[in-house]
């Protein structure tokens, strides 16, 4: 893996592969190729009404792209509860070089000018392949995970990766498919030019809830 170009990495993540590693102190990078995958489906995704009254009261500022690199530490860095990580430091070279290509991008959930939550993904034409994200102040993460929906669904993306299937995606409409209709999805997203910019930097909680529009 350490011979890998920007280049060959992207194309693992076009032909549906992504790296990950044992431990966080383990230099050692593999890839990863589920058989069964987590993925969002945009148009049902969905908030609790708690949540959706978090959202639109700017609780939070969310910038994006503003903190990449710092938001891929924060997400490596063991916290209570989950004590390893997956992310080492050649993966998170790995991601500084997507960054600057312009394919890796970062939501940052800011308070009283400290980030307390985010999320990084990357970007490939309509397709979103969400990678970590972390919390350090209640819902901070999952109001960053909202405004990404509405920014990914106003940029006209068609697929939102997870990757994994957790309890916690779940909650917001995740479901979990198979590898060959994954890999359907994926050709199809790949062939739409999305643009993760069309949303404005400065949108509100109100604009991102209207845009998502499921809350129960």
């Amino acid at each position: 893996m350490e011979s890998f170009s920007v280049d060959d990495l992207i194309d693992c993540y076009r032909r549906g592969v992504f790296p990950m590693a044992d431990a966080r102190h383990d230099r050692r990078v593999f890839l990863v190729d589920p058989a069964r995958r987590g993925v969002m489906p945009l148009e049902t995704f969905h908030v609790s009404r708690r949540l959706a009254r978090t959202v639109r009261s700017d609780r939070f500022e969310v910038r994006i792209d503003t903190a990449f690199t710092d938001v891929v530490a924060a997400c490596a860095t063991p916290r209570p509860g989950r004590m390893e990580t997956w992310i080492n430091e050649p993966i998170q070279l790995m991601c500084d070089a997507l960054f600057e290509r312009g394919v890796g991008h970062s939501v940052e959930a800011w308070r009283d000018g400290r980030m307390v939550g985010g999320l990084y993904g990357l970007a490939l034409g309509g397709a979103f392949f969400g990678e970590s994200m972390f919390s350090t102040e209640r819902d901070a993460s999952k109001v960053a995970l909202t405004h990404l929906v509405a920014r990914l669904k106003i940029g006209r993306f068609r697929l939102l990766d997870t990757q994994f299937m957790t309890d916690h995606l779940a909650s917001f409409g995740a479901e979990e498919i198979s590898r060959a209709d994954y890999a359907r999805r994926l050709a199809a997203a790949l062939a739409v030019d999305a643009d993760f910019g069309r949303m404005s930097p400065y949108a509100g909680g109100a604009g991102a809830m209207q845009v998502t529009s499921q809350a129960s």
